[in-house]
């Protein structure tokens, strides 16, 4: 890899949130629409290949698909259907150097692949983050009761859990951040169920937003002792993103450091630096920089040494959370490793670290932290 440390290039990576890829033909507005968290097709819009993340595109994806960088948009998607989705996944995928990824299948999972055909794919392992309010709304469309609830909802997450490697909540799509720490007592949980319920009675969508049902579903993780992530900072236009700042999680996390399990905090863009803050003074917290380093495109590398400026360099993980398209994995790993050496080499001219350091510092983000946090070593 040009401009990379060796170390860095060759070394092995897990990306502990990400999603399945799409496995049928894409159209270009297909393909465009899933380039980043924006709604790709506008009138009053130009194309995603005329942004970061698309420039990328044409520059790190099109040498893995035989085609010369900066091929012209036209001339990589004939050449991807040309190659087959299939065969173009696979090249992507396996170019990254993962070993392991941990996919969250719980949005659109009727469209994506599961961990089984994603690990074939890939030529890797493959591990199931179990999504909190996926499992709750499943259970209100089984029928159940406001009083039966927690304890439907206890019993689905065990059993969904049970070869997971994880958790993850979206309540800062849904609520907001700024969670209460105190665990809901089960008549607070009963009555907002039973709000829910009569809403769902009223013909309204099944989708959860009440901030003590969002709170309940991240205790009962923790529970079950499994690390929990959290949705932070940049999203879909669906997130109202002044209410996603992790800061805002400081009251809950003080209530569950005693318990020991990992909070995760996914993306934190743009409040990585705040991110960052909160793994340094909270032992159980560790952040990632997520899906901006693939939307950042070249400019990725500076908002990974911006949330290394106070980061713990055993809190920081890798992860690309990349969605339907591989070459979100490819982008998302390959700006990473840019990354992390373009601030190595910096810190090695300033006579800051030594090699030595610089290539702990590179095993324990690539793949190390989340193998520890995750009990990798023991699936």
């Amino acid at each position: 890899m040009s401009g990379v440390l060796d170390f860095v290039a060759e070394v092995p990576l897990v990306d502990h949130h990400c999603h399945g890829v799409v496995t049928g033909e894409l159209a270009r507005d297909e393909f465009e629409a899933m380039l980043t968290e924006a709604d790709a097709v506008s009138p009053l819009g130009t194309s995603l290949f005329e942004s970061l993340i698309g420039l990328a595109v044409r520059e790190r994806c099109a040498p893995v698909l035989d085609l010369p960088k900066h091929a012209p948009a036209e001339d990589y998607l004939a050449r991807r259907a040309e190659l087959g989705a299939d065969e173009a996944n696979r090249r992507l995928l396996r170019a990254t150097g993962t070993t392991d990824f941990l996919l969250d299948g719980g949005f659109r999972p009727d469209s994506l692949t599961g961990t089984g055909e994603f690990a074939q794919l890939a030529g890797s392992r493959a591990h199931d983050v179990v999504r909190l309010e996926q499992v709750a709304e499943d259970v209100v469309r089984a029928g159940t009761t406001a009083s039966r609830f927690a304890a439907d909802f206890g019993a689905e997450l065990a059993k969904r859990a049970e070869h997971a490697v994880g958790v993850k909540s979206i309540a800062a799509y849904r609520v907001g951040l700024a969670l209460e720490g105190d665990r809901p007592d089960p008549v607070e949980v009963s009555d907002a169920a039973g709000r829910w319920l009569a809403r769902v009675g009223a013909g309204l969508p099944v989708r959860l937003a009440d901030e003590v049902l969002h709170r309940h579903l991240v205790w009962s993780g923790i529970d079950l002792g499994l690390p929990v992530q959290f949705h932070v900072g940049y999203g879909d236009s669906d997130v109202d993103l002044h209410r996603c700042d992790p800061l805002l999680l400081t009251g809950f996390l003080r209530a569950t450091r005693e318990t020991g399990v990992p909070i995760l905090l996914l993306h934190n863009y743009p409040f990585h630096r705040g991110a960052a803050y909160l793994a340094q003074v909270f032992e159980h917290v560790f952040v990632d920089t997520g899906l901006i380093t693939h939307n950042a495109g070249f400019r990725a590398p500076a908002i990974l040494a911006e949330t290394l400026e106070l980061v713990p360099f055993g809190k920081l993980l890798f992860s690309t959370d990349a969605f339907g398209l591989a070459e979100l994995y490819h982008l998302g790993t390959t700006l990473f490793r840019q990354g992390l050496s373009d601030f190595l080499e910096s810190a090695l001219a300033a006579d800051a670290m030594s090699e030595v350091d610089a290539q702990r510092l590179t095993r324990l983000v690539g793949h190390e932290n989340a193998r520890r946090v995750y009990r990798l070593e023991t699936r």
